[in-house]
């Protein structure tokens, strides 16, 4: 068996996965540690992070495995150069600048951690991009067959591939090349309509129900379905197949990118919305087009794989797999019944996958326990804890509980009383959602409580919703839709009956991106909401990320500071809770 490090760098959400002899070590995104959201350059702090976890040194590595291949899809590549020869130069250079980055990983690790280069013996292997993707989410889902799909803006010259897996292997069956793609799509529309960072998609999602259809035949013109589950977009309302993809960073890490589309958009649907500016009727309306031809195609897409393969079980990542609206529907639109998504959906999770390719494909070795939950970060002390209260005066003022239960309990009365509670416990997440490990939680049955939390703690957009953590086995109670979605990684409609227990997290259009919760996979998180349930007969809280327009926390230390310098009522860190005097919450 072997000690193999997955890698993500030079791009956005750089990461590290640690496999000793085929067991998780541990999953760490870059962004987390450093505080740079989206961070794009090259993972040290996390590789420095997992190795101690590991009890291990650099040079111990057997393996290095990168998710980025730039030998993939080469003729694919060359064909397109040689059509495109006018504006060649650019594109080349572009891809030339990115590969240089990435010269030499043992170099790399070796200056980030302070070893002599010959003293790295590893051997690196460059993975294709949707090929990390497909491992990352079919080699942990648990299914023995299943239908992927790996769908993102682009990586390796592909935008979309399908694939079979079987056993410990998958098989492709097809891909989509540039310059189409369903992920350039949809963030050049949220870039006309002033969304224009990155990651600003899952926002748009959001603002998506308060519109109506009125550009739903524009985004069919741009968007064409083909036969066999494909896809093209029309070229002219796009500049990346010409211009490039103009991919860059800030001085200090974050990704950024360049408008997509082509001055014929503003031709057909008017002026681009300014960022901050007022969101109109139109911009909504465009939200709501955007999304309703998305799902169209996507279920184009699925409903093909579906056809092909005959299988009821689908695995799916990719950052366009985030759309976690479409994913709440596939159930009614397509075939599945049964369906698995990579937590780290977005390209971190080349990291896991990269990892567990190399593991799984490359070295042969057999499948290990499914993956059902994502807690695969660092975890901290209670002795940590007391220090890091101390360091900022609050260990005086704490009460520290004498085991789970009554630290559940304590922290339930509080989320029933209204308060805003910080729930920082166990190992990070892995991902872009907190999944009750460093949490903010807060009763969802209060009608004030999402203003309550926009106008003091989270200051966002006012369209935004909050996510309901239910009980694993009451979804159904809820929802329309009973099936497991421990990732955040499904919307489902609410039912009427129960809307009123959960209208803080129940969105506009009366649905919600639910976390159920497993007691096997959760155990501290399932008991909070248990406590909850006994003391509101709702088995429900509204969760969402700790943290203040920044990185989710990652150390106590970050968790206090968070909670010190807004307006959170109560803290909860590992057996210690803290309040604050009453009136400055």
């Amino acid at each position: 068996m072997a000690l193999i490090l997955g890698i993500n760098a030079f791009h956005a959400d750089a990461s590290a996965v640690l496999l000793k002899d085929g067991v998780l070590v541990g999953a760490i995104a870059e962004e987390r540690i450093n505080r740079v959201k989206h961070f794009a350059g090259f993972p040290s702090l996390a590789i420095q992070k997992l190795l101690t976890m590991a009890g291990a040194k650099v040079t111990d590595l057997d393996h290095i495995a990168i998710g980025r291949d730039g030998r993939a899809n080469l003729l694919d590549k060359l064909s397109f150069s040689l059509k495109n020869l006018s504006r060649i130069s650019k594109l080349a250079r572009q891809r030339l600048e990115n590969r240089a980055q990435i010269r030499d990983i043992p170099e790399l690790l070796a200056e980030a951690t302070g070893v002599p280069r010959d003293a790295i013996k590893a051997r690196v292997h460059h993975v294709e991009h949707h090929l990390c993707h497909a491992a990352s989410t079919f080699l942990p889902s648990g299914f023995e067959r299943a239908a992927i799909l790996t769908i993102d803006g682009f990586g390796d010259f592909a935008s979309v591939m399908t694939a079979v897996g079987e056993g410990s292997r998958f098989k492709v069956l097809d891909r989509v090349l540039f310059p189409h793609s369903l992920g350039v799509f949809y963030s050049a529309i949220c870039q006309f309509i002033g969304y224009d960072k990155y990651g600003d998609e899952g926002k748009v999602m959001g603002l998506a129900p308060y519109g109506k259809p009125t550009y739903l035949d524009v985004m069919r013109d741009i968007v064409q379905l083909e036969d066999d589950g494909r896809f093209s977009l029309d070229l002219d309302y796009f500049i990346h197949h010409s211009e490039g993809v103009d991919y860059g960073t800030t001085d200090d890490g974050h990704p950024t990118l360049a408008p997509l589309y082509s001055p014929k958009l503003a031709e057909r649907l008017g002026a681009p919305r300014v960022r901050n500016s007022e969101i109109t009727q139109r911009d909504m309306d465009i939200a709501f087009s955007l999304q309703a031809r998305f799902e169209e195609v996507y279920f184009h897409i699925l409903r093909h794989l579906h056809k092909v393969t005959g299988l009821d079980a689908l695995c799916v990542a990719g950052g366009v797999s985030l759309n976690s609206v479409g994913n709440g529907k596939i159930f009614q639109q397509t075939g599945f019944t049964k369906f698995y998504a990579h937590p780290a959906a977005t390209d971190d999770g080349t990291a896991f996958g990269a990892a567990y390719f190399v593991h799984h494909m490359t070295l042969g070795a057999p499948r290990g326990e499914p993956i059902h939950h994502a807690y695969f970060g660092d975890a901290f002390t209670d002795d940590e804890i007391a220090q890091a209260l101390e360091r900022h005066g609050l260990l005086e003022i704490a009460t520290r509980l004498s085991d789970d239960d009554a630290l559940c309990a304590e922290t339930a009365k509080h989320v029933a009383a209204g308060k805003v509670v910080g729930w920082f416990q166990g190992r990070m997440e892995w991902g872009p959602r907190a999944l009750g490990h460093r949490s903010i939680v807060a009763h969802p049955g209060l009608p004030t409580m999402k203003d309550t939390l926009n106008a003091r703690i989270k200051h966002r957009e006012w369209f935004r919703p909050f996510a309901p953590s239910i009980l694993e086995e009451r979804v159904g109670d809820y929802f329309t839709e009973s099936h497991p979605s421990p990732f955040m990684m499904l919307v489902y409609p609410t039912l009427p009956a129960g809307r009123e227990d959960i209208q803080a997290t129940d969105h506009v259009d009366h649905t919600g991106r639910l976390q159920s919760v497993s007691k096997a996979d959760a155990p501290l998180y399932y008991n909070l909401i248990s406590h909850f349930e006994k003391l509101t007969g709702i088995p429900v809280v509204l969760n969402t990320s700790f943290n203040e327009n920044e990185p989710i926390v990652h150390t106590p230390d970050h968790a206090i500071d968070c909670y010190l310098r807004t307006k959170m009522d109560v803290l909860s860190i590992g057996h210690f809770v803290v309040t604050k005097p009453q009136g400055q919450g």
